[in-house]
């Protein structure tokens, strides 16, 4: 699959406090194992272009967008909740993760890659219309589900693999019969959301402990029957890596051969029922060495499909 990285320096420059799991150094991991494998030369690099205020209301309430906005201090750190803070800097870091997913939707529909991953922060998925949480301000892959629809996509599936619940892309989803969201993560563990299944809304707790064999089960078993049903046209995937056995973030046990594995089908699953493509997002990921080997996985592995 032809596949694009897009990614941009001013995603290092939000920080939090001193020693938060969520920091610029998570890039750095990403990039210096994509160059040290040999992998970006197999792949596009593209520059995330700078999102408009008008992206992040595809998703967000006007007021959440400006409380985020008017909330960027002049100095130190502004709290959003009790895991998330803004610096003087973070608003340039925001607009190129938003950005990222814009110009992923832009590429995939125009032809010109089948597959794009944002390697970007802060992530999203706990992002909800009206709230930022969880390491998360604005939840970058709903905007981009959402600007794709402007472009005239019908059908859409987000796959989150996070060891966290996609809490905030399911509440931006929930009602939208065109959009299939599935959620595989550890329970019970934060967000601590409530279970809940629907035609659209597939949601896979996993007990601490589980590892690649529960997650080709679950897979196969509950997720790729209801996605031939409904028929994407498009692919996300929520792509965090905290579930990683090596993460302390988290208690599942996942290796980069099912990361790879994950990846594979994916990619079978696109070309099966002639997708446009496939953008994956960064989401979690906090171990940086495993951060690293697992992203470069994920990308090798649809590059070469």
């Amino acid at each position: 699959m032809r596949t694009a990285i897009i990614s941009h320096p001013l995603c290092r420059r939000h920080k939090m406090a001193d020693e938060h799991p969520e920091s610029p150094q998570r890039l750095d991991a990403i990039s210096d194992r994509v160059l040290a494998s040999g992998l970006d030369i197999a792949v596009a690099h593209l520059t995330a272009p700078k999102a408009e205020t008008s992206h992040y209301m595809l998703a967000h309430d006007t007021e959440h967008v400006e409380r985020v906005l008017s909330a960027i201090p002049e100095h130190g750190l502004t709290d959003l909740d009790g895991d998330t803070a803004l610096c003087r800097e973070s608003l340039k870091a925001i607009e190129r993760a938003v950005g990222a997913g814009i110009l992923a939707v832009d590429e995939v529909l125009a032809g010109r890659h089948d597959a794009a991953f944002c390697s970007v922060r802060p992530p999203g998925h706990h992002a909800s219309q009206s709230k930022s949480a969880g390491f998360c301000v604005f939840n970058n892959v709903a905007i981009a589900v959402k600007y794709a629809q402007t472009k005239g996509v019908k059908r859409i599936a987000i796959l989150d693999i996070d060891v966290h619940h996609g809490d905030g892309t399911q509440a931006i989803v929930r009602e939208d019969p065109n959009v299939l969201f599935c959620s595989l993560f550890q329970y019970p563990f934060y967000p601590n959301s409530e279970i809940e299944n629907t035609e659209t809304i597939v949601n896979s707790p996993l007990p601490v402990a589980s590892d690649g064999n529960d997650l080709r089960a679950l897979y196969s078993q509950q997720w790729l029957p209801k996605l031939r049903a409904f028929g994407p046209e498009l692919l996300f995937i929520s792509a965090g890596f905290d579930a990683h056995l090596e993460d302390d973030m988290g208690g599942l046990k996942f290796v980069e051969s099912d990361y790879a594995w994950f990846t594979q089908q994916i990619a079978l699953l696109s070309k099966e029922l002639d997708c446009l493509g496939i953008i994956s997002y960064l989401e979690g990921g906090y171990d940086l060495s495993s951060l690293g080997r697992s992203v470069e996985t994920h990308i090798r592995n649809l590059a070469e499909s």
